[in-house]
């Protein structure tokens, strides 16, 4: 298999990535054939993915747009996957000029192509990094810089807490970054469920399997144990909610059946 021009060269092209992955989804081109190949069989079990990815985008730009209209200035996006069009700092820029960025992902081609998405944008940067470190992703040069933590911020944590599994904490580390963050912020998160799914769970349950066979477990949370994610938050109406539901800017009855699969929210620090 041929290594593209942008593609660096840590980076085994042969194993799958869940962020390429979701580019295919989306749409983009910086993705490799097994990724493509891990998302047709993904979507052979539920097709409309792609509409699920796009409601989930769909719902992140209409949350940074809310947060900029709450005077929220700074924006840190944990699991940001590769820039597309529409991302968080072009949002957030747009309603506030000057705000400040911080995107964070482990994957080595998102954060390459953050990095040059970014170049000369003295307001974003880029930090490869887990969510499972929060201190490490505080502590870091990029937040250092551009971050202050004695006042709201934007925290987004969008489609990334379901590929961690229950083993490893996740509540924990949103719990961590919670209390690191001043009075005013906001936690914007989306996550997998079956519920919403306009199919069987026995035939969605193939497509959490393809997930599992790449090493990347998709774990699907209930509506319950997602809302824990928000403790010490105050819900943002109107709650945690499916993606088309959440402050919509069309008639939610004109999305797609596959756009209301899993659930958005958005909590406030008091």
């Amino acid at each position: 298999m041929e290594r593209p021009a942008w593609a660096p060269r840590s980076i085994d092209i042969s194993v799958p990535s869940v962020s390429r992955i979701y580019d295919y989804y989306l749409g983009g081109s910086h993705n490799f054939e097994v990724d493509r190949e891990a998302a047709r069989k993904a979507m052979e079990f539920m097709p409309g993915l792609p509409k699920i990815m796009q409601a989930n985008r769909a719902f992140m730009r209409r949350a940074v747009r809310f947060a900029a209209d709450e005077g929220i200035t700074q924006f840190l996006d944990i699991g940001s996957g590769i820039p597309t069009f529409g991302n968080v700092h072009e949002i957030a820029q747009a309603s506030r000029p000057g705000a400040h960025v911080v995107y964070v992902d482990n994957d080595p081609v998102a954060v390459a192509h953050s990095q040059a998405v970014l170049e000369g944008n003295e307001h974003a940067d880029v930090l490869a990094a887990d969510l499972l470190k929060p201190r490490e992703i505080l502590a870091s040069s990029q937040v250092q810089r551009l971050i202050d933590l004695n006042r709201p911020v934007a925290l987004l944590l969008v489609a990334i807490l379901h590929f961690v599994e229950d083993a490893d904490d996740p509540y924990e580390a949103v719990a961590e970054l919670r209390d690191a963050l001043a009075p005013g912020s906001l936690l914007v998160l989306t996550h997998a469920s079956y519920e919403g799914i306009p199919l069987p769970r026995e035939q969605a349950e193939g497509t959490v399997d393809v997930y599992k066979n790449i090493r990347n477990p998709l774990i699907m949370r209930s509506r319950e144990d997602i809302a824990r994610f928000f403790e010490g938050y105050d819900m943002v109406e109107p709650g945690l909610v499916p993606m088309p539901d959440w402050r919509p800017d069309t008639a939610p009855e004109d999305e797609d059946p596959f756009s209301f699969s899993g659930f958005a929210g958005v909590g406030r620090t008091a």
